[in-house]
């Protein structure tokens, strides 16, 4: 008896991460803001902008994008597999992702969306290697990306692994 209200204490537990998936709604609206904000400068300065300029326009807001994706990954799947099953049914527009992605492909959906991520601050660093980029900042958000590369293959790699022995 005592056994089963551990287990059912345990079991509805799961429950107290909700709020943690509210509150990063939230986040995704202070995202937009963000965003919206971006576009904004984008837009009115696009007239007197540089080539690179635009580019690097372009390449923040695809930079907020991919972190708005990655954070609704994280909402959905983790809601999934760790709160309660979301029912699709009367969505026809419902990704069909959202229901297959299990922890280990949250996981790799995560680590790919970071190294994306860690790509396109590489590539504005880069970008702005004219106007006075520190040479060590430069070398570190190298091996800082090179570190996100080499974590997302040796996750994949041990996942692979452990799916083989299943």
């Amino acid at each position: 008896m005592l056994e089963r209200a551990i287990e059912s204490v345990l079991f509805r537990s799961r429950w107290i991460m909700a709020p943690f998936y509210l509150g990063l709604v939230i986040s995704l609206l202070v995202l937009l803001f963000k965003f919206g904000s971006e576009l904004l400068h984008f837009v009115l300065h696009a007239t007197g902008a540089t080539e690179s300029d635009t580019i690097l326009g372009i390449l923040a807001l695809v930079d907020l994008t991919l972190t708005g994706n990655l954070v609704l990954i994280v909402i959905f799947s983790g809601y999934e597999n760790f709160v309660s099953k979301i029912d699709p049914d009367g969505h026809p527009d419902w990704p069909e992702w959202m229901t297959r992605v299990d922890f280990t492909g949250l996981k790799q959906k995560l680590l790919a969306s970071i190294v994306a991520i860690s790509a396109i601050q590489l590539l504005k660093a880069f970008m702005n290697i004219d106007k006075g980029m520190n040479e060590n900042t430069l070398m570190w958000l190298v091996i800082i990306h090179v570190v996100f590369v080499g974590s997302s293959l040796i996750l994949a790699w041990s996942d692979k692994l452990s799916n083989n022995k299943h």
